[in-house]
């Protein structure tokens, strides 16, 4: 049985550094190897292209035109490329802001992402007060934020946190102040 990790959370939360802390504890833990499938990793040079065309603004990743018709393509190639691996018996850990996926909660369901049936499914949400995270987006200087934040009053209408009520499987991780015993409780929950 194959493990599926998602790491995901809103723009600005430190997704990817968590990840990359993540998968060396993972490592070590269960004695397996973890591919790591970053949705800017894998779709940054492909989503340019398209959107310069489609846009003729390449950094575009959030106006409506990418949302409508770019947005759900590269998470269904990504959780494609996932299930090939799981497949295989690779473990895969997932980076991006998921948060469609977590608000439906496909992300906790095998059959509904396509991936093979008695996939292990972890999801870490990355939570970060709207503020601290748009400061980090604005320190950070990626072109690819030039549209969120020139449309922040849009953006942040998108914007959710999970009620741990409501999604009962997600294990949240504050991320506003790294917490070495919160990230060491989440490796156990991952493992």
């Amino acid at each position: 049985m194959a493990r599926l990790v998602f790491i995901a959370g809103h723009a600005g939360t430190g997704k990817t550094t968590l990840a990359r802390r993540a998968v060396p504890l993972l490592h070590a833990r269960t004695g397996e190897s973890f591919c790591v499938l970053d949705k800017d990793t894998v779709y940054g040079a492909y989503s340019a292209k398209v959107m310069g065309l489609l846009t003729g603004d390449p950094d575009d990743r959030d106006s409506p035109t990418y949302l409508e018709h770019l947005r759900d393509q590269e998470y269904h190639g990504l959780v494609e490329v996932a299930a090939e691996n799981l497949a295989l018996g690779v473990n895969v850990v997932l980076v991006g802001p998921f948060s469609r996926e977590v608000k439906s909660k496909r992300v906790f369901d095998p059959l509904a992402l396509g991936v093979p049936a008695d996939t292990r499914i972890r999801v870490v949400w990355v939570a970060l007060d709207e503020a601290t995270a748009k400061a980090r987006i604005v320190a950070r200087g990626d072109p690819r934020d030039r549209y969120k934040l020139a449309h922040w009053d849009e953006y942040r209408k998108r914007r959710f946190e999970p009620d741990p009520a409501e999604f009962p499987g997600l294990l949240r991780f504050d991320n506003a102040e790294f917490d070495e015993a919160a990230f060491a409780r989440m490796i156990d929950a991952i493992c």
